[in-house]
């Protein structure tokens, strides 16, 4: 054989073989890692929020993927344990090397895996509810709920309008709990309202009849606010039907689904709360951005899963969408890339809100992004 045509074959077969590298390369999935409560005392978070990814990852592959390119979910269940999400937060950062994460039903689960996230310098949508996930703010690290701070300030804009300014705390001793307590204490301060009685309760508690008695029995109190999550809340709001106490009374968003109601039964009816319009989608008015999107969410949720929606899934569902926002404006899996974009989304409207990223402000909501509820005959209704 020639010099010529060896040297022809040799080119040949470098161009082959360039070309099927370039093809794997466009082959190759975006990894969206997760790691979620699915079972265990959180599964009311997690279950929902797998089930949503799982719907949504999939109907984007049908439609063709992101940037030319499949996502492939890899998803682990921390069970509610903070240690069991940072080693799975460990896993999908130096095994499964994924491109973005979206989970963190906790904000236990959340703040165990954040050293790791930044170490890796691995985008991160936290589904959890504390405002210490975004404030001070995390170059890697961003939120997708409101924060705890904004609940407390939209409960207790809500009672100052109605005219009460002093207040009746109870609490949950858990992460999410301990936080909201402080927040409220913090915000009734900064508008000049008081909390006149501060009680606490373990999540292993199964009856608060005590720290009620102690609220019922302080006649400065003109309206009570519990915070907490899982079923603590519905145990709260039987006891306080059942002592009789008709002081006006609000929940946290921690309990903004379907299945507190059912807990709760009709010991809810009367009290509100601070929720995502989720719970109310034919209560918006026409010309409201956020209406055909919380519509468009429940009715494929509802369709695929048959069983009522949740604003834990919500969180899912924005997360999901916010990374995919973010890879389409990178044009790219780089994660500065993908990072910077993150920080540059505005107008994003989603179930929860519509989100305006900065530098500065990694989570994108303001309090006025909740709805206030109230429990009309065992159901929601708008009171806005």
């Amino acid at each position: 054989m020639s010099k010529k045509l060896l040297r022809r074959t040799g080119l040949l077969a470098v161009t082959l073989a360039a070309g099927i590298f370039t093809g794997a390369q466009a082959a190759e999935t975006i990894k969206i890692g997760s790691f979620l409560s699915v079972t265990g005392p959180a599964s009311f978070l997690g279950d929902p929020e797998l089930k949503t990814l799982r719907m949504y990852v999939d109907k984007i592959n049908e439609d063709g993927g992101v940037l030319g390119r499949q996502l492939e979910l890899i998803h682990y269940d921390d069970e509610g344990s903070a240690s069991s999400a940072r080693n799975y937060a460990s896993r999908l950062v130096r095994s499964d090397r994924v491109d973005i994460i979206v989970g963190g039903s906790t904000t236990g689960a959340t703040m165990a895996a954040v050293p790791l996230i930044e170490q890796s310098q691995t985008p991160f949508l936290s589904l959890a509810g504390a405002v210490v996930i975004a404030d001070p703010v995390k170059k890697w690290v961003f939120k997708v709920p409101q924060s705890d701070r904004m609940a407390a300030e939209r409960v207790l804009t809500d009672m100052k309008e109605r005219g009460f300014t002093k207040i009746g705390l109870i609490s949950g001793t858990g992460g999410f709990g301990r936080s909201g307590r402080e927040q409220t204490l913090a915000m009734a301060e900064s508008m000049g309202m008081e909390v006149v009685e501060d009680v606490t309760y373990s999540p292993s508690d199964t009856d608060m009849t005590a720290q009620l008695t102690g609220i019922r029995n302080n006649s400065e109190v003109d309206a009570v606010f519990n915070f907490g999550f899982g079923q603590s809340p519905a145990i709260v709001t039987r006891n306080y039907a059942q002592l009789g106490i008709e002081l006006p009374f609000y929940q946290s968003h921690g309990v903004a689904s379907n299945s507190f109601l059912d807990l709760a039964g009709d010991a809810a009816n009367g009290l509100r709360l601070p929720a995502s319009p989720l719970l109310v989608p034919d209560s918006l008015p026409e010309n409201d951005p956020q209406k055909p999107v919380v519509q468009s969410y429940k009715e494929a949720y509802e369709a695929r899963w048959d069983e009522s929606v949740s604003t834990f899934g919500a969180y899912a569902y924005d997360g999901l969408q916010l990374a995919v926002a973010a890879l389409e404006k990178a044009g790219s899996t780089d994660r500065e890339a993908v990072r910077k974009a993150l920080e540059s989304i505005q107008g994003h409207v989603g179930v929860t809100g519509t989100y305006n990223m900065s530098p500065e402000d990694h989570n994108g909501l303001n309090a006025d992004s909740f709805r206030i509820l109230e429990v009309v005959d065992g159901d929601w209704k708008l009171i806005e």
